[in-house]
């Protein structure tokens, strides 16, 4: 039976909308309609007032036996756990099964994947790969296998659906971040050239440094993976080429990606530098494990689950046979202020601006001490509990 998703005008009433309309995720919206306990009472009355009051119709449960496919390039990341955490989530309460492959970037592991898609003759795939070529995507089609790309790395043809996030406003939010606690010098380790989401953060920081009247020096942005160890050597190759140039050293760097800054931290602590007080770093992600370094890291939040239910939920409508008109989707990043940020030492040695947590929250009524604070596109600071996801 098909499900019905109008409200009273005849518009068509969509699980983003009623997440939007009760300010949660998408993947709350869909606890709530699968009954699942991991959500407050107070978020379950809200959510299920709005839904109510937009007349949204729910279907019994569906998609009984469905297989879908999750490829992503590799598994062995916290990244990527979010990723398959996401959409578990959402295939789990809709009753269909997921089946995860890694590429390893390679096209002869891409070929392979699509053979045994079509072995199992698959309901569906969702896609977060380094890329997916024209022949490739002919395939697909030729399968008659519905796919939603989740973070697309090139150029994507319009009628594909996509689910990403905004990359470009998160690292301007990171840089504006270390720029207005007084940094001059920022250094931005940069993902691979050929990603998209990579150039939109390295995009994102010099544009930033710009407006500010910054200067960018020769080898502020080296480029990597998005790795910890392609951190730590991009920290070392910029401080080493600083150091035979005769130059300063930056006080703040923002990394782009979490594990990117926590090989900066391992580097810089290996040189004798402390963070913040010598170095600032910010990174972009927000994994779990950024609440629990020390110190806790300042960085961009991408919404890595609610991304991946959402492709998931999409996925599912197109398996369902429905139209789905808006097929680019980029979710809000958001930066989170923990302690690896501070304003810069003074040159005269003396005692730094405050710069610990609770120096930092004493200054901001907003954020209290065990806190930290979120910073939206809008430059609304609002606060958290900082062991709390």
């Amino acid at each position: 039976m098909a499900e019905e998703r109008t409200d009273a005008q005849g518009g068509r009433v969509t699980l983003h909308a009623i997440a939007a309309e009760a300010g949660v995720s998408v993947s709350t919206v869909s606890k709530v309609l699968n009954d699942r306990a991991d959500v407050s009472a107070d978020t379950k009355e809200r959510v299920e007032a709005v839904v109510e009051a937009l007349g949204y119709r729910r279907r019994p449960a569906r998609r009984r036996g469905s297989v879908v496919d999750l490829v992503l390039n590799e598994l062995d990341s916290l990244w990527s756990v979010e990723i398959v955490r996401g959409v578990d989530e959402v295939l789990h309460a809709a009753g269909a099964s997921m089946v995860l492959s890694a590429v390893h970037g390679r096209s002869a592991d891409t070929r392979e994947w699509i053979d045994q898609l079509a072995a199992r003759r698959s309901s569906g795939a969702i896609l977060v790969v380094s890329d997916l070529t024209p022949q490739q995507r002919r395939r697909l089609a030729a399968l008659d296998v519905p796919f939603v790309l989740v973070d697309p790395v090139g150029h994507v043809d319009a009628l594909v659906p996509t689910v990403g996030a905004t990359n470009w406003a998160g690292a301007v939010s990171a840089t504006d971040h270390l720029i207005d606690l007084g940094h001059t010098r920022i250094a931005h380790l940069a993902g691979p050239r050929q990603l998209l989401c990579s150039r939109a953060r390295a995009d994102g920081y010099r544009a930033t440094m710009e407006r500010a009247e910054l200067p960018v020096p020769a080898g502020f942005v080296p480029h990597g993976d998005f790795n910890d160890t392609s951190g730590r050597r991009a920290t070392a190759r910029l401080l080493d080429d600083l150091a035979a140039a005769g130059e300063e050293p930056p006080t703040a760097v923002f990394a782009a990606s979490d594990l990117q800054a926590l090989g900066a931290f391992e580097e810089l602590r290996a040189r004798g530098l402390r963070i913040p007080e010598d170095v600032s770093i910010v990174g972009f992600d927000d994994l779990p494990v950024a609440r629990w370094t020390h110190p806790a890291l300042t960085t961009v939040r991408q919404p890595l689950f609610d991304m991946a239910a959402m492709a998931a939920n999409t996925l599912l409508r197109i398996i369902d046979g429905e139209h789905v008109e808006n097929l680019r989707v980029e979710l809000a990043t958001r930066l989170v202020v923990r302690a690896s940020t501070a304003p810069p030492a003074p040159a005269d040695g003396g005692r730094p601006a405050p710069g610990t947590t609770e120096e930092r929250a004493a200054a901001n009524p907003s954020v209290c001490p065990g806190q930290a604070a979120e910073i939206d596109s809008t430059g609304l600071v609002t606060a958290r509990q900082s062991g709390r996801p």
